[in-house]
């Protein structure tokens, strides 16, 4: 580290007691110290300025495969998906009840409903006219100071969402609701937050001369105070094991991760053991 007098000191970092690194721009790291970090199971993220963003992630071999394999079983099935994505949908809106038999398709018409009456409700508050939400990445700066300031706090949010789904062990392409890209389950559980996070934020900015780098300094600040990053774990986990009690108030439990073995009746059966029949 270079101090402001220009000399270089040495900072010593305890990497066994360290769940996850993140490193920003203009850090360099040796191979010798990934090598560390990778043998105390420590994650290693790679961010942009204030952690908002997530450009890269190395994850520990020590990582555990089970909310990867909740994700998957609930991906995978039509039935469980549907329950998932309606599940994101009452999250989103607290006060929302989805009724049985409800399609995938009217429930992307409650939510598109639920989202124009917030634009409007913003719009009004801050005295603007008739919102519409654009986003045209060959005609960036063209768009108005909202949608360029509500783009650039989204972004913002996808790094902390992205850093939280490969810290869980999840998979960021097995989106419920988006789909086709790298980034889907990505952008379903940024849906969560943008109403609380991001959208207020845009609409306050509506008379900024430069919305984009104003929306990425106060959300950065705003962090603090909307304690996101917890939140995004809890719900993550609630999504797939609805019920689980995840009280913040209870001991920190540091499980045992073995490696078993999958088996088509039982699901999983002890390693470590030699399964020949007798007299073999």
């Amino acid at each position: 580290m270079q101090t402001p007098d220009h000399r270089t000191d040495t900072v010593y970092i305890p990497t066994a007691t360290l769940t996850c690194l993140l490193l920003g721009p203009g850090v360099s790291i040796t191979t010798r110290a990934l090598s560390t970090l990778a043998r105390h199971g420590t994650s290693v993220v790679c961010t942009g300025a204030g952690g908002v963003r997530a450009y890269a992630a190395i994850l520990p071999d020590s990582l555990t495969t089970h909310w990867l394999e909740q994700q998957v079983t609930a991906w995978s099935d039509p039935h469980q998906r549907l329950t998932v994505a309606t599940r994101m949908y009452e999250m989103r809106f607290g006060d929302a009840t989805v009724p049985d038999g409800t399609t995938l398709d009217q429930l992307r018409g409650m939510e598109g409903q639920r989202m124009k009456a917030l634009y409007k409700l913003l719009a009004q508050q801050h005295g603007i006219g008739r919102f519409r939400r654009n986003y045209h990445p060959d005609q960036w700066h063209q768009q108005d100071p909202v949608n360029l300031a509500l783009s650039a706090a989204n972004t913002c949010l996808y790094g902390i969402i992205h850093a939280a789904v490969l810290a869980l062990g999840c998979s960021p392409a097995l989106g419920f609701v988006h789909t086709g890209t790298q980034h889907a389950f990505v952008y379903d559980i940024a849906d969560l937050y943008k109403a609380k996070a991001t959208l207020p934020l845009a609409f306050s900015l509506h008379q900024s001369t430069n919305p984009e780098q104003e929306a990425r300094r106060k959300f950065r600040d705003d962090l603090r105070l909307i304690r996101l990053l917890p939140s995004v774990i809890r719900d993550i986990q609630a999504l797939f094991t609805p019920g689980a009690d995840t009280d913040d108030d209870e001991p920190e439990r540091h499980d045992i991760r073995l490696v078993h073995l999958w088996d088509p009746k039982t699901g999983v059966l002890p390693a470590g053991v030699n399964y020949a029949p007798d007299g073999n």
